[in-house]
């Protein structure tokens, strides 16, 4: 099932997983959206230096918790329903409030659950 996703965190080098986890997600049919602090673009998906203002199935990050706390609030204001924190973005203050606004937040790698058919 397609999903609209959002990658925080999205990075124009090739050689970072939020890179990889764009293209991956692309490949699998997902309409993906991306926030990184240079805009560009990675395989016609444009990384966008501020956040978009609406609803998404899933939100996956990539960013250290140190450089989400300035994110909180608009993060919290996506409405996802579900929140996936990737390796070495792991936030147990943030993942607490996500939980408090009843959506889902997992420790887990966007591309491992791609790559076993688990996203």
């Amino acid at each position: 099932m397609s999903q609209k996703v959002l990658v925080i965190g999205g990075s124009l080098n090739p050689d970072r997983y939020s890179n990889k986890a764009i293209i991956k997600l692309k490949e699998f049919g997902h309409t993906i959206f991306a926030f990184g602090i240079k805009s560009g673009d990675i395989q016609g998906i444009k990384v966008q230096t501020l956040i978009p203002d609406f609803d998404f199935d899933t939100v996956t990050i990539y960013l250290n918790p140190e450089n989400q706390k300035q994110y909180y609030d608009q993060m919290l204001n996506l409405n996802a329903k579900r929140y996936i924190f990737n390796p070495g973005a792991e936030n147990e203050e943030l993942s607490n409030l996500i939980k408090k606004k009843g959506a889902k937040s997992i420790n887990a790698c966007t591309l491992v659950m791609l790559s076993i058919g688990n996203f």
